[in-house]
């Protein structure tokens, strides 16, 4: 899948967390990046590499039905 355009992935990324019940460092640990990392994507100062991103999807899609609202809304087929 694709991001959609004009999304802000720091909004996909807190979004997630919050639907995982996730700090940013247990988020961080998780997908093999730093706290850094992910504290930056929410805060829009950089944005995920595409395997981050693929990681991100990964996770959302994880969620099943409690993610699918995420994934319409950042994802597009």
């Amino acid at each position: 899948m694709v991001l959609t355009d004009n999304k802000d992935l720091g909004q996909l990324v807190k979004a997630l967390r919050a639907k995982l019940g996730l700090s940013q460092e247990k988020l961080a640990a998780r997908m093999g990046v730093t706290f850094s990392s992910v504290n930056r994507w929410e805060n829009g100062h950089s944005k995920p590499s595409p395997l981050a991103v693929q990681k991100l999807e990964e996770l959302v899609v994880e969620l099943g039905l409690d993610g699918k609202q995420l994934h319409d809304e950042f994802f597009k087929p």
